[in-house]
């Protein structure tokens, strides 16, 4: 069974309604899921998962400080995270908010952990992202993310 951690910081609520929707998806795609908040996340657990997602909002085009600076304090297992699979996901205010570089800098630090990350020919290549309050396509895209990286951890674990 894929262990998955969803994790995520959120202000307004709904970068943590799209953590919700990617862990439900997982769950009930036979993962068993932590959800939290980052914030209560002790980065050597990490280490403890199969898959690590994680959801920040979008400040300036990137991911937001309080997501930086947790990936700051992974240095601590840097190397330790290698062939695990890694996502992202993100919410912004505005339509050309950023959200892409959002999502790209959350798998860049994934990928300077030796992690492999997956993307998608369909939207949201590179993870789900809102504007504003998640609406249903936003929704449907994490629902479909969280089954994706069950699926994905699954064929990595055999």
């Amino acid at each position: 069974m894929v262990k998955m951690l969803v994790s995520y910081y959120s202000r307004s609520g709904h970068t943590k309604r799209m953590a919700e929707e990617i862990a439900k998806a997982a769950e009930e795609a036979g993962a068993e899921v932590d959800l939290l908040v980052l914030e209560k996340v002790d980065v050597r657990s990490l280490m403890d998962y199969d898959c690590l997602v994680i959801g920040s909002p979008t400040y300036y085009g990137q991911m937001a400080g309080v997501v930086k600076e947790f990936f700051d304090r992974s240095v601590k297992i840097h190397g330790k995270l290698a062939g695990k699979v890694g996502g992202a996901f993100s919410s912004s205010g505005l339509r050309a908010g950023g959200n892409e570089t959002t999502v790209l800098s959350i798998l860049q630090a994934w990928l300077v952990h030796g992690m492999l990350v997956m993307g998608t020919s369909g939207a949201d290549h590179f993870g789900p992202v809102s504007v504003g309050e998640p609406d249903e396509a936003a929704l449907k895209s994490c629902t479909k993310y969280g089954e994706r990286l069950v699926e994905y951890s699954s064929r990595l674990s055999k």
